[in-house]
């Protein structure tokens, strides 16, 4: 077939239209690669390794079987109010619609039973979406409500964490938050049941000085961002200049915070093989 045969039909200069939703474009190299290429290598970046952050309902769909019991949505109706008033100064309530309709969730955690490879446990995965996942008063609750209902049933507890931190909005329920879960954590570990988790980018503020640094294994993602106040705070108020990598996934595993650094495509099996060390 001649070239002239292949582009009848075309004018000079027209260019065909590639259809959306076909390709998109790395945060990070700003590479432009096709869309089933990206999930099939689970939102890494194949050019340059950059981790595309997962929505929960993606996470799940990775850590759980996919059967119909791999996992079931618990306290999925609890909904945030505005305990303070705050909606007479602000948009608090305005935000939260706008973060459930964007992403689709009632709140920044989904909580629920799950399954993997025949061991069952309760799990928890944090949304960065739903306004930086800050912890206020219900997702405090829905991970406190999850781990003790793992505790009542002797199970292994996952949480996968991401979050900005406290919800201002909540004020000083929302820190009460971190000895909620805390408190939850510790008649976990009372009746000698693991809690396992897996640090994404990033996990600051109250999640990370409460139930995230708590584990009995402590995964995390590669050069995921963790700790209590961002870098750039903690050099502004100590006024020294901090160490390279300071705060990333890899400076941590060197320090002793966390066990292990495991790549996503790993996550999976890793996680499976640490259920069946702790199996009862």
């Amino acid at each position: 077939m001649s070239i002239n045969e292949t582009t009848a039909g075309f004018s000079q200069g027209e260019r065909k239209e590639i259809p959306a939703g076909l390709w998109c474009k790395c945060q990070s190299c700003g590479e432009v690669i096709y869309i089933r290429a990206m999930q099939a290598n689970l939102n890494v970046c194949p050019a340059c390794g950059y981790y595309t952050p997962l929505t929960a309902w993606e996470r799940i769909h990775q850590l759980t079987d996919h059967t119909k019991k791999g996992f079931t949505e618990i306290d999925e109706t609890l909904t945030s109010l505005d305990p303070l008033n705050f909606a007479n100064n602000s948009s608090y309530l305005a935000k939260l619609r706008e973060s459930q309709q964007k992403t689709g969730l009632r709140e920044a955690v989904i909580t629920g039973k799950a399954w993997l490879d025949g061991h069952r446990f309760g799990l928890a995965v944090m949304d960065f979406r739903f306004m930086g996942a800050s912890m206020g008063a219900v997702v405090g609750e829905k991970i406190t409500r999850v781990i003790e209902w793992a505790t009542r049933r002797e199970l292994p507890m996952v949480i996968v964490t991401a979050s900005g931190g406290a919800r201002m909005q909540e004020g000083a329920l929302s820190l009460m938050q971190m000895a909620k879960t805390a408190g939850a954590v510790e008649r976990h570990d009372e009746e000698g049941l693991p809690l396992i988790i897996i640090l994404t980018h990033p996990t600051t503020g109250g999640v990370t000085a409460s139930f995230a640094s708590l584990g009995d294994v402590i995964l995390s993602e590669p050069q995921a961002l963790v700790g209590f106040a961002g870098p750039r705070v903690v050099e502004q108020t100590t006024r020294q200049k901090l160490p390279e990598n300071f705060q990333r996934a890899e400076y941590l595993l060197q320090h002793g915070f966390i066990d292990a650094i495991v790549e996503r495509k790993d996550l999976r099996s890793t996680l499976s093989g640490l259920l069946k060390t702790f199996h009862r």
